[in-house]
């Protein structure tokens, strides 16, 4: 990786918002100069996107990476040539565009894995889309972790004043409890403790929650801080990790806010996302850790209903390439 990372920007479902957000973020990303961002797409559906959103700037193309200049002027493209505009009805869940939409992160996985490029930033697909397609994944999550050959990873929720990593998420409440133990959360802290380090904290401060009220106020509401939580950072602290628990959720993420934390472990997926979807709902990351390299993403979907309307923020997608500018750089610390 150089001083300047090449960071690939995978167009998404090209009938939803992820063409608009991925032109409008990349042409506000050429501004800095500091990445040299491409997108992974349809060169005929950028250029489309980009003569209503960012007229007047240059769209190169080429279908291999060694074809694109190192001009920091124009928006490049690695055209896959897979998903014809003619070909698609905008705002429409169909297995022709969730393809397009599979290819573009298959290869940009790929690319980073060879060494070729530092990071994906993914716009939002339809998981139904490439299921329809033929592709069995849950999302770009399953997908990634598939092309990378790896079976635990971790979602990070980041903005500039928060970041948090869930023990669990996409599983319903009672079974998510059955997951608080020992060993897991050990492993969880150690990759948000490894993550903050990509960051560019050195010495991480983490803030593990407790999963009951007041974290069990001594066993009155539970046991699981006793006998797996305290535990685990007892034994995260021996190995050197600054990690502080259980801490009752209700100060956590305040204390986090305030600059006392530099991440927090949450224990399953509200007791992470209710907070950042308040304070960070435009400036909010979704970041994949555990894979060998690196991915973030908006947090939104596809928005088939205001899709090519000119309508949608690109906020998030300027968040998601500013924090996998972060990680692939060091610089946030």
């Amino acid at each position: 990786m150089t001083n300047k990372p090449t960071l690939l920007i995978t167009l998404g479902d090209p009938a939803g918002v992820g063409p608009e957000v991925a032109v409008k973020g990349v042409a506000g990303e050429l501004k800095s100069g500091r990445s040299n961002p491409v997108i992974v797409g349809d060169a005929r559906v950028v250029r489309n996107a980009v003569s209503k959103w960012s007229a007047g700037v240059e769209v190169e193309s080429s279908k291999e990476m060694s074809g694109l200049s190192n001009s920091s002027g124009t928006i490049k493209v690695l055209d896959l040539e897979n998903c014809d505009p003619e070909q698609f009805e905008v705002g429409e869940v169909a297995a022709y565009t969730g393809n397009a939409a599979y290819e573009y992160v298959v290869r940009a996985a790929e690319l980073c894995l060879s060494g070729d490029a530092d990071g994906i930033v993914t716009a939002p697909l339809n998981k139904k889309a490439m299921v329809m397609a033929g592709h069995e994944f849950d999302g770009h999550t399953g997908l990634l972790a598939h092309l990378c050959g790896v079976n635990t990873q971790y979602m990070v929720l980041g903005s500039p004043k928060l970041r948090v990593i869930h023990l669990t998420t996409h599983l319903s409440l009672v079974d998510a409890l059955k997951r608080v133990k020992k060993d897991r959360i050990i492993a969880c802290t150690r990759a948000a403790n490894a993550h903050a380090k990509q960051l560019g904290f050195s010495e991480p401060r983490i803030a593990v929650c407790g999963v009951n009220p007041h974290s069990g106020d001594g066993g009155l509401f539970g046991t699981e801080e006793a006998e797996e939580i305290a535990p685990a950072v007892e034994e995260l602290r021996s190995e050197g990790i600054d990690a502080e628990g259980p801490v009752s959720p209700d100060s956590a993420y305040r204390i986090a806010y305030e600059g006392g934390y530099d991440i927090v472990v949450a224990m399953f997926h509200d007791q992470g996302h209710i907070p950042m979807k308040l304070i960070g709902f435009h400036d909010g990351v979704n970041c994949t850790v555990g894979l060998p390299i690196v991915r973030t993403s908006v947090d939104h979907g596809t928005a088939f209903d205001i899709a090519w309307q000119g309508i949608a923020d690109h906020a998030n997608m300027l968040s998601a390439i500013d924090y996998a500018y972060n990680l692939a750089t060091g610089s946030a610390g």
